[in-house]
């Protein structure tokens, strides 16, 4: 079997996917950037990822059964319980695709990483 050539950008990605699960990982994309406007997409260890103030916010994938976002704060108070509902490893959420996508859980994420960037961001600029 033959492996895909990978994939130099998120369009790419994506279309390697049924219709379905394109459509469902184009939302995932709209409600990243709706999230975090200025971050700024590329692939990177072959799979969507946004960056911003110069570090990793967030990646996504497919898969056959689920679409995954990382790194997930599953540690974090604040979503802990709602995280412990979906499968995934100490910094994956795995969201089922036979289950209704949560983009709302998906936005509160992705603004909870980019404070993290930003905080980060300035952190190094003090010690420059």
């Amino acid at each position: 079997m033959a492996s895909r050539p990978t994939p130099k950008t998120i369009d790419e990605y994506i279309a390697n996917f049924p219709p379905e699960t394109q459509a469902l990982l184009q939302k995932v994309r709209q409600t990243i950037k709706k999230a975090a406007p200025k971050a700024e997409e590329k692939i990177s260890y072959q799979i969507p990822a946004f960056t911003l103030h110069g570090s990793y916010l967030i990646y996504f994938a497919g898969y056959k059964n689920h679409l995954s976002l990382y790194p997930a704060p599953r540690g974090h108070k604040e979503f802990k319980d709602v995280l412990a509902a979906y499968a995934g490893g100490k910094g994956t959420v795995q969201f089922p695709l036979d289950e209704p996508i949560p983009f709302r859980l998906i936005t509160q994420i992705v603004k909870f990483r980019a404070k993290e960037a930003l905080i980060k961001a300035k952190a190094k600029a003090k010690h420059k």
